[in-house]
């Protein structure tokens, strides 16, 4: 039995939503999450109206409406770069594990876009769906990153990693050694480079 706010928000982050979480939600007024609740159980339009209700209260909620107007397919104002970097991995990865993949396949439809204004949503959607064993997704994004944000050091490592769970040991080295020539002190790399390198 939830008793507590933290119950059911744990049950909602756990992947764990059911009609007693989603009560509770909307016996406390708890607009944001029960909007959540909404996304996953397939009533993006209820979630939009509820986001919308909450904005004030939360800006996570502008990012809401957002979100829920692209798994209606509605034309929807750009995210902000702060919505992207603090929004986007969290909500792909509960999309992927509530088993909503057509709704996360709609979200990153629009990856193009998120890119002009945040040039990092490669890089997070790919790490999103490597981290959920959707691997394919996870190394096209990853790569598509690198073409574009060289610079970023972690990128490497993550590619790094692609390449080691291939079996391209060679391919890791290469992608470790990119990522030390951009940052030659960065620690997970050098970790890696020794871990490949000592046989």
């Amino acid at each position: 039995m939830i008793t507590t706010y933290e119950d059911a928000k744990n049950k909602l982050l756990t992947f764990s939503l059911d009609e007693e979480c989603q009560s509770f939600f909307q016996k406390n007024n708890l607009l944001l999450e029960l909007a959540y609740s909404k996304i996953f159980t397939d009533e993006p339009q209820q979630a939009e109206e509820l986001f919308r209700q909450s904005c004030e209260q939360n800006p996570r909620s502008l990012w809401g409406v957002k979100l829920a107007g692209m798994l209606q397919t509605k034309p929807v104002p750009y995210p902000t770069y702060f919505e992207l970097r603090n929004f986007l991995e969290i909500d792909l990865n509960l999309l992927i594990n509530y088993g909503k993949t057509a709704c996360a396949d709609e979200v990153i439809s629009y990856s193009d876009s998120f890119f002009s204004v945040n040039p990092e949503v490669y890089k997070y959607i790919g790490r999103v769906y490597w981290n959920n064993g959707v691997y394919s997704y996870g190394k096209f994004f990853l790569e598509r990153a690198k073409s574009y944000f060289y610079q970023d050091p972690e990128l490497h490592v993550l590619l790094a990693n692609v390449y080691l769970a291939e079996g391209k040991p060679e391919k890791a080295i290469t992608a470790v050694e990119n990522c030390l020539d951009v940052l030659p002190e960065y620690y997970p790399a050098m970790v890696l480079k020794r871990k490949l390198t000592k046989n």
